[in-house]
């Protein structure tokens, strides 16, 4: 007799983990170890990130992940709706979760490439009349504001694709 599954943790990879499922069966690929690795992995962290960034962080953890794998597993990511890329200028790019959670707008600073998050009900209420205007309905949006911060006194502006 085998043992029962052990049951998943509770929390937004139950939904998530279905999702990703469902749109890589749908692609004919396999939800993979590695695969839910980087989607815990995402989930984990809290914000927008960098490769790179997530990449040290699943080796710190023990996971065994190429760059590689980590790259398409996020493409497949984007392509299933469940995270979405933004540059922030011309030398970085970020992901961040959106499956699930409410918009999340950036600042980015020109000189020193910082970026925080924010969230605006406001930009949120005025995204959903603009498209009830125009008889379109929102399902979310990505605001970036591109500015000087504080601490960048002095500092070059930074190069941005924000034209």
């Amino acid at each position: 007799m085998s043992e029962p599954m052990p049951t998943p943790p509770p929390g937004p990879l139950m939904p998530l983990c279905s999702v990703f499922r469902r749109f890589l069966r749908n692609q004919g690929l396999k939800y993979t170890v590695e695969r839910a690795d980087v989607l815990q992995a995402i989930i984990d962290h809290d914000g927008s990130f960098e490769v790179e960034e997530l990449l040290l962080d699943m080796r710190q953890r023990g996971h065994r992940v190429s760059k590689a794998t980590v790259y398409r597993t996020l493409r497949l990511l984007q392509e299933a709706g469940i995270i979405t890329q933004a540059l922030f200028d011309s030398k970085q790019g970020h992901f961040q979760l959106i499956y699930g959670k409410e918009p999340r707008d950036v600042m980015v600073c020109m000189r020193t490439g910082r970026a925080i998050e924010f969230q605006s009900p406001e930009l949120t209420e005025l995204r959903d009349r603009i498209c009830s205007e125009l008889g379109w309905e929102a399902v979310g949006h990505r605001f970036q504001i591109y500015a000087l911060s504080p601490e960048s006194d002095g500092d070059e502006v930074a190069e941005s694709d924000s034209d």
